[in-house]
Parts: C-alpha cells; sequence; structure tokens
C-alpha cells in the first residue's frame, strides 16, 4: 500500500495528534506546507475521505451532520503505513522535473526579449515567495527541529533557485555575436529575385570531403565533428575569454569539375567545404585545442581534419530558396543561364550554400537555404 505525498502529509497531521479539516488547513498553512506539496483547502477533505475508505484514519466522533468539523484519528494500520511510507520519504532521492527546464530547452525558438521577460518575471516570483516563507518562520520561531528543517530546505530551494534564475537571467542579457546579426545582409537575401552583395574575408571551421551528402558517411562524419569542434569553440570561448557567440548555420562550397552535374544533381561527383562561421576573434591555437578536446571524446575521424580556414568570396550572387534541396535545379538555372549572361558575369569561386533550416525540425517545403555564387565580368 503506497501513498502520494498529500495523503502521506495529512495521515502524518493526523498521527500527531487528533484533528478536523478545518485545523489540517490552519496546521499546512502556518508551517508552509503548501511551499512543499499540493494541498488547498477542498483536496483536504477528499484526501481525508481516501485515507479513512483506506482504513488509516477514523471519526473520532463528530457529529455526522458537521462534516467540516469531523476529527480524525490515525488507526493502528494508519500510524504503521505512516512511519513505513516516512522511512521511505527520508531516504528516496525524488527527481526534479522543473517546467522552467522544458521552457529553457524550448527558449532557442523565441524573441531573446521574451525569454528575459519571462525569466525576469519569474524571478520576482521567486524572490516574493522567499520573502513569504521567511516572514512565515519568524512568525513562528521558536520552531521544533523538524519543523526548522522543513523551513531550511524551502529557505535553500527557493534561494538556490532565485540564483540560478539570475544567472539565466545575466545569460540572456549578455550581447552574444551573431553571425547572421553582424552580417544581416549576407544571410537574409530575398527569395524573389537575385541580388548582388559584396562578401568580406570571413572565417570558418571547415572540412573537405566528397561524394553524396545523402549517402556518405565521410559527409555525416565531417558535419557531426563540425558541430562538436564549434560548440567546443563556443564553451572555450565564453569561459577563457568572457566572449560568447551564437554558433551559426551550416554552409557548403559546393564544385565539381563540370558545374552541369550540379544541375543534374549528381551528387556522388561532387566535392564540398562544409563550414560553419566563426567569430573574428577566434585563433587557430583556440580550434586545435578544441579538436583535441573533441578528440579525447569522440571516436571520429573527421575532427581531425577540421581546420580554421579564411574565405574571401568578394562579388556574389544570391538569393533565398525556400523549399527541398533537390528543388534548386530551377533556381540554379536561372542564375547560370539566364541572370549571369544578362549582366555580363561569370563564375568566380565555389557555389555557396547556407542552410538556414535544420531540417531535422523543419518540413521539406519550408526549408531555407541561401544560394549564393561569386561572380566576376564575363
Amino acid at each position: 500500500m503506497t501513498l502520494t505525498d498529500a495523503e502521506l502529509t495529512v495521515l502524518g497531521l493526523v498521527v500527531e495528534q487528533p484533528r478536523h479539516g478545518y485545523e489540517l488547513d490552519r496546521v499546512i498553512e502556518e508551517r508552509g506546507v503548501r511551499n512543499w506539496t499540493a494541498l488547498g483547502f477542498s483536496s483536504i477533505y477528499y484526501v481525508l475521505d481516501k485515507l479513512a475508505k483506506r482504513g488509516l484514519i477514523e471519526s473520532a466522533g463528530a457529529p455526522a451532520s458537521r462534516k467540516s468539523r469531523a476529527t480524525f484519528r490515525a488507526t493502528a494500520a494508519g500510524r504503521e503505513l505512516c512511519a513505513t511510507a516516512t522511512r521511505d520519504a527520508l531516504t528516496t532521492l525524488t527527481p526534479l522535473h522543473a517546467r522552467v527546464l522544458i521552457g529553457m530547452a524550448n527558449s532557442p525558438g523565441l524573441p531573446e526579449a521574451e525569454v528575459s521577460a519571462g525569466l525576469t518575471e519569474r524571478l520576482s516570483a521567486l524572490r516574493a515567495q522567499l520573502a513569504t516563507v521567511r516572514a512565515t518562520r519568524r512568525a513562528q520561531e521558536p520552531l521544533p527541529a523538524a519543523a526548522s528543517a522543513i523551513f531550511d530546505y524551502s529557505e535553500a530551494m527557493l534561494a538556490a533557485d532565485v540564483a540560478w534564475t539570475e544567472n539565466a537571467l545575466r545569460e540572456t542579457m549578455v550581447e552574444k555575436y551573431d553571425v547572421k546579426k553582424v552580417h544581416r545582409e549576407l544571410y537574409s537575401p530575398s527569395s524573389k529575385g537575385f541580388s548582388v552583395v559584396d562578401v568580406p574575408e570571413l572565417q570558418y571551421l571547415a572540412i573537405d570531403g566528397r561524394g553524396d551528402p545523402n549517402t556518405s558517411t565521410t559527409y555525416a562524419n565531417a558535419v557531426e565533428a563540425l558541430y562538436g569542434v564549434a560548440y567546443t569553440v563556443k564553451f572555450a570561448s565564453k569561459n577563457s575569454l568572457g566572449r560568447d557567440f551564437v554558433v551559426g548555420p551550416l554552409e557548403g562550397l559546393w564544385r565539381a569539375d563540370d558545374p552541369a552535374v550540379f544541375l543534374a544533381r549528381r551528387k556522388e561527383s561532387w566535392a564540398w567545404t562544409m563550414m560553419i562561421s566563426q567569430p573574428p576573434w577566434i585563433t587557430e591555437d583556440l580550434v586545435q585545442s578544441a579538436v583535441a578536446d573533441v578528440v579525447r571524446k569522440k571516436e571520429n575521424p573527421a575532427v581531425a581534419q577540421i581546420r580554421l580556414r579564411r574565405v574571401a568570396e568578394g562579388t556574389c550572387v544570391q538569393i533565398l530558396h525556400i523549399g527541398p534541396y533537390d528543388d534548386e535545379t530551377p533556381t540554379l538555372q536561372r542564375l547560370h543561364d539566364d541572370y549571369l549572361p544578362a549582366h555580363g558575369l561569370t563564375y568566380n569561386g565555389d557555389h555557396h550554400e547556407i542552410y538556414l533550416s535544420d531540417p531535422r525540425r523543419t518540413m521539406p517545403s519550408k526549408l531555407r537555404t541561401v544560394l549564393r555564387q561569386p561572380v566576376k565580368a564575363g
């Protein structure tokens, strides 16, 4: 026979001494029990009824017509089960399932201002709750050792939550370098037509390979290695340099001896360089330290091949493609066959794609990809 937290709490109070519902509510309120268990006034009678039906408590003789004042006492079975459940409660570790953790996990999908506002509101509520607990404690001191320990625990948990929320709030308010914001014109082109941009020299974590990205183990290893090193560099920069940044989107330079293989989607003939943009303060030493760290933790032959590489594309034509990757062909044909000849331009470097969407979480029809081609006067 098991007891819920609410049942064990009420049973324990009745074992302590016979009580009626109103008295239980008063004791629960005075001792701050509602700070660590869900017990509303109406639920007290529901719990009392359940305990009575299980033979754990019994009426102490109050008139049946005044149920709200009926006094209950613990039966022998109730006292025995209460003692067993109490011993178990003292030794059992209970997992912490704080809803705020779900919120933080989903927070990348919200604007930073909304995340900060939510955490600010939460911090205010926590501080108010902590002040209430401390005031309740002061009003009842001196307290028995057990009651004092309960208040100690409630205060410690709330104080820890306050400290955690303050830190999380500081993290969201720190200005992070985000390449998509610093170079907004390079990462947010229109999908309605081609535009010309001047791309400055930028640096990337980069790794080279060849083969179909949909089936090649080499490609899968390369992308996994890139992200592993990218996040290791991010945390190293934050911890050792005090400079944080948003990990940029995956990017790819694509090349082939015959550019026609791109239009024909003959992917087995493609050579590629997969990349993730890095802030200007990231150095080769920091990258190689991160590479060594990831190599020690993960068996992936691609990790050791990652280098910091600078890429200067200069004048480029780009457009935003919305939809599956394999539907890029008509757009690329318009670029190659119409736009470039009409503007007296020709190729001047590798075809460049920037994957703004996560294909694991985005429907193919909504994938957003920047298609970029370095050009020169032809």
